[in-house]
């Protein structure tokens, strides 16, 4: 990591941690403000889904925008207007046009994500890139982790919650404007379609799909699953966060165990983990210590698929195409998230509250089968 361009690398970090806090503050606003108003849960889940869309949405013309605009250019577009749409949500209790900010929103994360990504696998050395890339992933999700407890902490207390969220959005702009505007060094060459890498990326679209809808599903779903298998509310709410916390916690240990044996190997390790503990769960419920320490672990695991994911779309690609893997990666995550929470639901309650390991058991397998079938070569 010595030859790191540090400037850079901590501004663009320090950029994504914003845009985390600002992400996590306003989910569970917009959540808590629609239950407010007497919104059903289908309503709310429509208008959360809805941002997952965005970002599908955006995806297939991030590749387009960097090469015309630059990667710094689109990012602070991005960032204006994820502000703008935010605190245009003080304005109004029209639900349409909540969904339609939401995509706005949704769709500007689907940029800074893709961007984001892209831009710190072209920053980190080859032999640190996965110590570079869980630096990045872990300060997103700390920051995001924060966002809640501000919304908790400041409930009541904020006379235009909305408008304030959007105001933390750009907080982000100072470390933008601090990063060299061709640092990313591939502004001139021609964007790739993604149909082009696809074939190529199997197992990394599959492993970001993976954590999407694990990542969904725990945060929606799981402290439902707790209280059913008899574990009191209060602690069935804090199961999300452990799940959280284990995801932050670990994963620079996991990319700098993937440095030094291989990304592949801990990569398809952490899927075999995951299949191993998902069968534990009914039964851990039962036993507080378990139930902690394997949600502990699982969000850990999970959490290093996604994050060596994106270090494998950087050494499997490099200028537009490193691009529109990232945007790949965020389709994949879009689709997920969006779905994932919808097809576990239902099957709780048409086959039971244990659908929800099984669900994602299923995906964890899909996750390793993709990982033995894939021979593709590291470096386009």
């Amino acid at each position: 990591m010595k030859n790191m361009p540090w400037r850079d690398f901590i501004a663009l970090v320090a950029s994504i941690g914003v845009v985390g806090l600002g992400l996590g503050a306003t989910i569970p606003l917009t959540a808590l403000t629609l239950d407010q108003r007497g919104a059903g849960m289908d309503v709310i889940g429509i208008i959360t889904a809805i941002s997952a869309v965005g970002i599908l949405a955006a995806a297939p013309f991030v590749s387009r925008w960097v090469a015309g605009h630059g990667p710094r250019g689109c990012m602070i577009v991005a960032i204006l207007l994820a502000a703008l749409s935010t605190a245009l949500m003080e304005t109004t209790d029209n639900l349409l046009a909540w969904g339609l900010l939401r995509f706005v929103f949704g769709a500007c994360m689907g940029v800074l994500f893709t961007i984001g990504e892209a831009w710190v696998n072209n920053l980190a050395p080859s032999n640190s890139r996965g110590k570079v890339v869980a630096i990045y992933t872990t300060a997103f999700t700390l920051f995001q982790l924060i966002g809640p407890a501000l919304v908790a902490a400041l409930a009541g207390k904020v006379a235009l919650p909305f408008a304030s969220c959007g105001a933390l959005f750009l907080l982000a702009l100072p470390g933008m404007l601090l990063i060299d505007g061709g640092a990313h060094g591939h502004e001139d060459e021609a964007p790739v379609a993604w149909q082009r890498i696809l074939p190529r990326m199997w197992m990394i679209a599959i492993g970001a799909a993976f954590f999407a809808m694990f990542d969904t599903v725990a945060l929606s779903l799981l402290p439902v699953y707790a209280m059913r298998h008899g574990i009191a509310t209060e602690l069935a709410v804090l199961s999300a966060t452990v799940v959280l916390v284990g995801d932050t916690a670990l994963q620079f240990a996991f990319g700098w165990l993937a440095d030094h044996v291989g990304r592949r190997k801990v990569h398809v390790g952490c899927g075999v983990a995951v299949c191993v503990l998902l069968p534990i769960l009914p039964f851990a419920a039962g036993t507080s210590w378990l139930w902690w320490t394997v949600l502990l672990v699982l969000g850990a695991v999970a959490g290093a698929i996604y994050m060596l994911s994106l270090v494998a779309c950087g050494e499997r690609f490099e200028g537009q195409s490193l691009v529109a893997a990232s945007a790949v990666v965020n389709a994949s995550w879009g689709i997920t998230s969006a779905g994932g929470p919808l097809v576990t639901g239902v099957l709780m309650q048409t086959a039971g509250v244990n659908a929800l390991p099984a669900v994602l058991w299923v995906g964890a397998a899909i996750f390793i089968a993709s990982a033995f079938l894939d021979r593709t070569g590291d470096r386009n």
